[in-house]
């Protein structure tokens, strides 16, 4: 909690160091700034489950949903089974989140069953890192199977700086046929049209009840900026706090950012915490 604040970051990344290319750990020195977030690793690369709980309850964090990857074009395979040792320590802070790739998992529905099997509670998929369109017909397998279980489903939504990366496969309007074709799964588009598409990101989740935007690796105080064209205070409330942890100077320090955005407090206490509540089963916030 955060000046009063439940918090649910809904975006991070908590890999094995060993099994990244070094583009990703650039990018995590970077953007941290002066978050020290190699303190949850020990000196192997490896994440300490005590050590990150400590520090997400240092930073205020409530709930944390934990990304697992399996992009080896971008960023390498992080497997969901790495993860397993964190949530098994702190059931309560931390969530798993599934991926799959559709050039490495066949059928797509098993593997999301099988994910979703050791616990995850939404699935992500990254388009830009895994050169594929969203609106692939075979990822629709898998998105059935999040329809029928209930399940969110997160998308990469704007570009990436790691090379591999395919900047294309994360234009939001590619998902226009899919959350229609699906309008009972809860879509939410990480980084918000990053780069290039705040505009369609934003007229998407206006438009349709059944897309979201996650804030994260967006500077909380560019947000109306990037938003300029657009109610703040309505579409505000379509939006999901994240940080894409390591890449972030601190989670408290984007609340606090966040905050200072005069945002009602209801708006902003959905933001953080309450649309995430909808959003991810058993979260208990």
């Amino acid at each position: 909690m955060i000046d009063g604040f439940t918090v649910v970051d809904a975006h991070v990344h908590v890999p094995r160091l060993s099994t990244l290319k070094q583009a990703w750990l650039d990018w995590a020195d970077k953007f941290s700034g002066p978050h020290d977030w190699r303190a949850a690793y020990d000196p192997a690369g490896d994440p300490v489950p005590s050590a990150l709980d400590s520090l997400l309850e240092a930073e205020g964090v409530d709930r944390a949903l934990l990304f697992c990857e399996y992009s080896p074009r971008a960023t390498g395979i992080q497997p969901i089974e790495d993860l397993l040792p964190i949530v098994e320590h702190n059931p309560s802070r931390f969530r798993l989140v599934a991926n799959v790739n559709p050039y490495l998992h066949h059928p797509v529905a098993a593997e999301v069953e099988r994910q979703l099997g050791l616990g995850a509670v939404a699935l992500k998929i990254h388009p830009v890192h895994g050169a594929f369109s969203p609106a692939e017909k075979e990822l629709y397998a898998a998105y059935q199977v999040c329809a029928e279980r209930g399940v969110p489903v997160i998308i990469h939504s704007g570009t990436s700086s790691f090379p591999g990366a395919r900047a294309s496969f994360g234009n939001p309007e590619l998902m226009s046929d899919v959350v229609e074709d699906f309008p009972d799964v809860q879509f939410v588009f990480a980084h918000g049209g990053r780069g290039w598409w705040y505009d369609v990101a934003a007229f998407l989740a206006l438009a349709k009840d059944n897309v979201w935007l996650d804030l994260a690796g967006l500077p909380p105080k560019k947000l109306p900026e990037y938003y300029a064209r657009f109610d703040f205070t309505r579409l505000a409330e379509k939006f999901v706090f994240g940080t894409d942890w390591p890449g972030v100077p601190g989670t408290a320090r984007n609340v606090r950012a966040l905050a200072e955005l005069g945002l009602p407090a209801a708006v902003l206490r959905a933001v953080l915490s309450g649309n995430a509540a909808k959003l991810f089963p058993g979260l208990g916030v």
